[in-house]
C-alpha cells in the first residue's frame, strides 16, 4: 500500500462551494487538495504548471467555463477531470456531456448541505469517484478527430450468420457517455432494430445524457417507461434506480430487485433478459468501464448464439468490464469506439439480408 496522496485541482468560482469541496476532500487520508482556482483559464494555467492527478471542475466559471477549460487541458495537458455540478438545471447538465465529449472521464452531482439522508450517500461517492479517477490514464485530444486504430475484430468462426437481429442492448459505465454519443450518431435515422441501454451514471443526470444524445445524434432517444414497446429507431435509457430488462414480446421491464455487482440499473439484469428473450436475434455490446457488469452476461448471450461486442482496451477510459467479456471469450468482435457503429450497421443489415451501404 503507498502512502502517496493523490494531488486534486478544484475547480469552482463559488467561495463557500469550494471551501466545503476542500474539506471534505481533504477529510479522506489519501486525497490532498493542492490548488483552488475559481476560474477556467486559471485551471489551465494550473494544470500546466503543476500537473494534479485530478481535476474537480465546475461548469459556470468566469472567463473559461468547464466545458471550455476541459476541452483546452485535454488538448494541451491531459489529466482526469471529474465535472462536480448541480442538476437543477437540464441545461448545465447538457454542458457536462459537452465536457465529456471534450474528454472528461466522470460526472457527479455536487454533494452540498442539506440534502440530510442524501448527503453523505453522495460524498462518499464523490471521494470515491476521485480516488478511481486518479488511476484512470488519459490521452490528448486534438482539435481534430483522431485517425481510429486499425485493430481487427475478433469474429467466432461458428457464429451463424442468419439469425436475424431483432435488438441491440448495450452496457457502459466510466467514459461510457461520448461512446453512447458517438455509436448512436453513427446509426441512420432508419436503423430497423430498438437499442436499450444501461448507463452507470450519477443520480440526476439521466435526462440531461437524453437532452444531449437527441441533439447530437439522429435517433430518438428515452428515458425507458415500464410496458413500453421498443421501437425501431429508438434508444431507451434505463432510468435511475432501476433495472430494465426486454421482454420476448418487445415490451420493456423494469424493476426495483436488488442490485446486482453493487448496481441498479445493472447491465448484468438486461443482458441475461436478452439472453432469455431473444438468444441468437439479440446483440450485446459492452463498453468502457470499472468492475465486470454485464461481463458474464455477455458471455451468456453469445452462448445463446447471440453476436457480442467488447469495446478495445485503447479507445477505453477503464477496460474493466470489457476486458473481463474478452477474458472470459464473450465477445464476437472487440473494436474501437469510432468502429462499433459501422460495426453495428453491417451485422444488422447482413442479419436482414440488405446492402450495408
Amino acid at each position: 500500500m503507498t502512502d502517496r496522496k493523490i494531488n486534486v485541482l478544484v475547480a469552482e468560482d463559488s467561495p463557500a462551494t469550494c471551501m466545503f469541496l476542500v474539506h471534505l476532500l481533504e477529510s479522506d487520508p489519501q486525497i490532498r487538495v493542492i490548488g483552488v482556482v475559481n476560474d477556467g483559464q486559471a485551471a489551465l494555467d494550473f494544470v500546466i504548471e503543476n500537473k494534479p492527478d485530478v481535476v474537480l471542475m465546475d461548469i459556470h466559471m468566469p472567463h473559461l467555463d468547464g466545458f471550455e477549460a476541459t476541452r483546452r487541458i485535454m488538448e494541451t495537458q491531459p489529466v482526469p477531470i471529474i465535472i462536480c455540478s448541480a442538476t437543477a438545471n437540464a441545461k448545465d447538465v447538457v454542458i457536462t456531456f459537452r465536457a465529456m465529449e471534450a474528454g472528461a472521464i466522470a460526472c457527479i452531482e455536487k454533494p452540498l448541505n442539506g440534502e440530510h439522508g442524501d448527503f453523505e450517500a453522495r460524498a462518499a461517492q464523490l471521494l470515491e469517484t476521485v480516488k478511481l479517477m486518479s488511476e484512470v490514464k488519459v490521452v490528448r485530444r486534438t482539435a481534430r478527430s483522431r485517425a481510429a486504430p486499425q485493430l481487427a475484430a475478433h469474429p467466432a468462426k461458428s457464429q451463424p450468420a442468419a439469425a436475424r437481429i431483432k435488438l441491440i442492448g448495450i452496457g457502459a459505465s466510466t467514459g461510457g457517455p461520448p461512446v453512447l454519443q458517438t455509436i448512436i450518431a453513427g446509426l441512420p435515422k432508419s436503423f430497423p432494430v430498438p437499442v436499450v441501454v444501461v448507463q452507470h451514471i450519477a443520480r440526476g443526470f439521466l435526462a440531461g445524457m437524453a437532452d444531449w444524445l437527441n441533439q447530437t445524434t439522429g435517433l430518438q432517444v428515452q428515458i425507458a417507461s415500464f410496458g413500453t414497446t421498443a421501437l425501431p429507431g429508438h434508444v431507451y435509457l434505463a432510468p435511475d434506480d432501476f433495472h430494465m430488462g426486454v421482454g420476448a414480446d418487445g415490451r420493456i421491464v423494469l424493476t426495483r430487485e436488488e442490485p446486482e455487482n453493487h448496481l441498479r440499473p445493472s447491465v448484468s439484469f438486461l443482458f441475461r433478459s436478452l439472453a432469455a428473450g431473444y438468444g441468437p436475434n439479440a446483440l450485446g455490446v459492452l463498453l468502457t468501464g470499472m468492475g465486470r457488469d454485464g461481463a458474464v452476461e455477455l458471455k451468456a448471450m453469445k452462448d445463446k448464439g447471440a453476436i457480442t461486442v467488447a469495446q478495445d482496451q485503447e479507445s477505453s477510459v477503464v477496460h474493466g468490464m470489457p476486458g473481463v467479456a474478452i477474458a472470459l471469450c464473450g465477445a464476437t468482435h472487440v473494436l474501437p469506439a469510432d468502429k462499433i457503429a459501422d460495426a453495428l450497421v453491417a451485422l444488422v443489415n447482413q442479419s436482414n439480408g440488405l446492402s450495408s451501404n
